[in-house]
Parts: C-alpha cells; structure tokens; sequence
C-alpha cells in the first residue's frame, strides 16, 4: 500500500483559510491555527454587525430627522404622529434624506403634517 502523506487535501484547507486571513496583520496572516481562529472570529463579527448597521442607521435617520424638526418648531415623535395622523408615508431614510440635502422640502412636509413652525 502506498504511503499517502495527506498533503493536497490538507494543504488546500490551509491555503483557503490563510486566502482569506491575506489582510490580516503579522501572524494572523501566516500562521494557520492563529488565522483559523481569526478568520472564525472575523466571520461571527462581520455576522452580527450586517445587523448591527441596520439599528446604527435607522439611529442616524432619527437623530437627522430630530434636529431638522427643532428646526422647523416640533419634535421628531409629533413629526411622526403627524405624518401617521395626515396618511404621510414618507420612511425615515427619505425623512432624513430631505433633512440633509433639502431643508425646504423638509419644511413643506412638516407643515403638511399639519405642524406649523406657529403652532408650535
């Protein structure tokens, strides 16, 4: 029987997880059992924040929509209501969107939510 030295099929495995740790810094991208584990480790975190960005941006749509909505004499949760009440349905990334790059429009869907700056 031939002596079989396990080497394409291992090497292979290696050559694959060491590809992926290529970025990696010093031994966490030249050592195996260190870049296995990093590697692991990059994967459960890359994981858990593509949910993670989506909680940090519907804050940052928040935050947006509060500031422009003092802005404009009201509060984000009366801007809501509002919008809910008046059939509005423009979401948070549009609402903040306006808030940014288009301060009047923003205005004009405040006061169509019935929140003018006077009321206030």
């Amino acid at each position: 029987m031939p002596r079989a030295k396990r080497g394409f099929k291992a090497r292979r495995r290696r050559n694959r997880i060491l590809a992926v740790a290529s970025g990696f810094h010093s031994a966490r991208s030249r050592l195996f059992a260190y870049a296995k584990e990093c590697v692991m480790k990059a994967w459960v975190y890359a994981y858990a924040h593509r949910k993670r960005k989506k909680r940090d941006f519907r804050r940052l749509w928040v935050v947006r929509i509060n500031a422009a909505a003092r802005i404009n004499g009201t509060t984000y949760s009366r801007l809501v209501a509002g919008l809910k009440k008046a059939n509005i349905g423009l979401d948070r990334k549009v609402l903040a969107d306006l808030a940014v790059l288009e301060p009047a429009t923003f205005s004009a869907v405040v006061k169509a939510a019935g929140l003018s700056p006077a009321a206030a």
